[in-house]
This record gives C-alpha cells, sequence and structure tokens, in this order.
C-alpha cells in the first residue's frame, strides 16, 4: 500500500523537491551577502542610533534582494493553499471519482488503512515541505526582519514579524498551514466525491480561515499586555494629500519595538474614547476636542501662543493612553499555539475522512 501510494504521489514529490533545490540555491546565491550587510550596518549587536542604522540596511539592498522578499511572502502564502488544492483535494475524490477506489476496498487492505496510509504518506510530506521551505525563508529573511524591528517603524513596508503579514511566513506556522490545508482539501474530496469541486472549496475555505484567524482569533491565543499611561503635550496636525481633510493626533508614551498593537486609544478620565479629530476644508465644527485646539484645524495653521493655550487645555482634560499589545518577546509561544491548534483542527478533519469512508459503500 505504501508503494502504490508513493508511485501514485511521486510527480507531486518531484515537482515539490524542484521547489524545494530552486529556493535553497538561491537562498544560498543571496543569503551571505544580506547577512554580511547587516554585520557591516552594526545591527548584530546594536545599542543606539539603532533605527536609523536599520532604515539604512535595508535601504542598502539591492532591487533584486527587496524583490526576494515580497516573494518569500507570495511563495509561504500559496505554499500550503497549493497542497491542500492539488495534493489533498484529488488524493480520495480522484479514486471515487473515477471508480479505482472499488479495486482496492474488494482486496485484502481495509479500506482504513488504505485511506491512512494515504493520509499518512502525502500528509507527511506536506508538512516536510513547508517546514523545509520556512526553515529556508525564515533563516535568509531573518536579518531584514530583525532590522524592521529595530527601525520602530521608520521603514515603510517593512513591519516586525509579529505583524500578520510576516508572522504567517516564518518560523513553524506554515506547518500548521500545510497540516490544515491538506486535510481540508481531502475532507472536500470525501464529502463531494468531486475532484474540481473539492479543490474550489478548498480554496475558498483556507482563504476564508486564514483571513479570520490572524484577525480574530491570534489576538487572544496568548493574554496580551496592557498600558495605561498620561498622554504627553505632544500634539501632532496631518493633512490627508488626497482629500485635504486635517486631523489632530495626540502623542503618547508607548513604544515597544516588534510589538504588535492591537488596541491604542486615548480616554477620557471616565473612560470614554476619544478619536482623532478631523475638519474639512469648509469647517466642519469641533465637537470633541476643546475650541483652544480649533485653530489647529483651520486654513492659517497654528501659531505659538495657541498652540501653548491649546496643550494647556488638554493637560487639564487628564486624558490617557490606553494599548494593548502582543510584545515581541511572544513570537515563538505564539507561533507553537497557533500551530498545536492548526494541528488538532487537521487531526479532526483527518477523522472525519476515515470516519465518513468506512461508513460509505463501495458501489
Amino acid at each position: 500500500m505504501i508503494w502504490l501510494t508513493w508511485r501514485q504521489f511521486r510527480s507531486q514529490a518531484a515537482v515539490a523537491a524542484i521547489a524545494l533545490a530552486v529556493v535553497a540555491i538561491v537562498a544560498a546565491a543571496t543569503g551571505p551577502g544580506i547577512a554580511t550587510a547587516y554585520t557591516s550596518a552594526g545591527l548584530g549587536d546594536c545599542h543606539a542610533r539603532c533605527a536609523t542604522d536599520a532604515s539604512n540596511f535595508v535601504s542598502s539592498l539591492n532591487r533584486l534582494d527587496l524583490l526576494l522578499y515580497l516573494g518569500s511572502f507570495l511563495l509561504m502564502y500559496l505554499a500550503p493553499a497549493l497542497m491542500g488544492i492539488f495534493w489533498g483535494a484529488p488524493l480520495i475524490a480522484r479514486e471515487v471519482e473515477t471508480g479505482t477506489h472499488r479495486v482496492a476496498w474488494n482486496q485484502s487492505v481495509t479500506r482504513t488503512r488504505w485511506i491512512l496510509v494515504k493520509l499518512g504518506l502525502v500528509g507527511l510530506a506536506a508538512v516536510g515541505t513547508a517546514g523545509l521551505l520556512s526553515l529556508i525563508v525564515t533563516w535568509w529573511a531573518g536579518p531584514i526582519n530583525h532590522a524592521a524591528v529595530l527601525s520602530s517603524g521608520q521603514i515603510s513596508g517593512f513591519v516586525p514579524r509579529l505583524d500578520a503579514p510576516v508572522f504567517d511566513a516564518r518560523g513553524v506556522v506554515p506547518l500548521g498551514y500545510a497540516a490544515f490545508a491538506f486535510a481540508l482539501g481531502v475532507t472536500a474530496g470525501v464529502l463531494l466525491r468531486r475532484t474540481l469541486p473539492a479543490m474550489a472549496v478548498t480554496l475558498v475555505a483556507f482563504a476564508v480561515i486564514q483571513v479570520l484567524v490572524p484577525n480574530f482569533v491570534r489576538p487572544h491565543l496568548l493574554a496580551p499586555a496592557h498600558l495605561t499611561a498620561p498622554v504627553d503635550s505632544s500634539i501632532g496636525l496631518n493633512v490627508n494629500a488626497g482629500t485635504g481633510q486635517k486631523s489632530i493626533q495626540l502623542a503618547g508614551p508607548f513604544a515597544r519595538p516588534g510589538a504588535w498593537v492591537l488596541s491604542d486609544v486615548i480616554v477620557t478620565p471616565s473612560g470614554a474614547k476619544l478619536p482623532n479629530v478631523t475638519m474639512t476644508p469648509s469647517g466642519a465644527e469641533l465637537t470633541v476636542l476643546p475650541k483652544a485646539c480649533a485653530f489647529m484645524l483651520g486654513a492659517a495653521g497654528p501659531d505659538p501662543t495657541g498652540l501653548r493655550d491649546c496643550r494647556s487645555v488638554l493637560a487639564a482634560m487628564h486624558l490617557r493612553q490606553s494599548v494593548t499589545w502582543q510584545p515581541a518577546s511572544r513570537f515563538w509561544p505564539l507561533q507553537w499555539v497557533e500551530t498545536g491548534l492548526y494541528l488538532v483542527l487537521a487531526a479532526g478533519l483527518g477523522w472525519a475522512s476515515v470516519a465518513q469512508l468506512r461508513r460509505r459503500r463501495a458501489a
């Protein structure tokens, strides 16, 4: 049974091996140069001017390195989905669709053993492939990801590794994604018994799950940290270049490099949220902040006297900043917890597939 499963899977395995080899060669060719530039920028043991040095390091990367960095996200997003679509969905659906399952079920091999061998062999291949891909990509992009943390948000387009775009494509979670996508594809194939519909359902369901988990599940996998502190006297005025809309922003004391900020709001002593105040060029009324700050949104712009008055009034309001975040140190704990969650879901889907096939007639 193992030999038969391997013969059916060997073409997919060959494609995966070639893809892994290409990724490894590209990483080996370009990775040492990135690591050398990182060390030369002094980021390995940075203690001062880290944000500036990190920004200079990223700016020194050539266009190929930046394209490969962006491509690494696409690769790690697509790999688990493709395994679910092309490895999981056809695994049982194609056998049932063509009727070849009847041959296997009428031999000495039980249908339970038949599906368990298929699930085990191809499932382990999916997890192993995703693990090797993630290992290569995580090693290659490590200096860039660390520079994004040190930059404290100064590098446009580069976010710390706890943020969703990076978190999903690094570490061990791609293993969980691959296991879940594969099991999802198998389950869809068992239930629908048609290859193309099973592939379509797998793609849609996996995409939906990958949107829901980072936004609604991951923030609560570990209890987040909280901070409530007085707002300082800094006041920022932003102008939207497209709409001409102006907004006042109050600055708070929060500064945690690499943190994943879940919520950052300004609140009054009563606990009411104080949003950023906007005013159109036509002069909408200022309803949240005091009238002393209205000049900030006027066409003439702020003046020193009015700015002092505005700060004095805001100080008297005793505003506070309320922040909820996941510290940067929780990257690996969150990775392991989320990977475990996906592995449990994959095991549940696998059990459901086995149970469904055991109840089904061979005809």
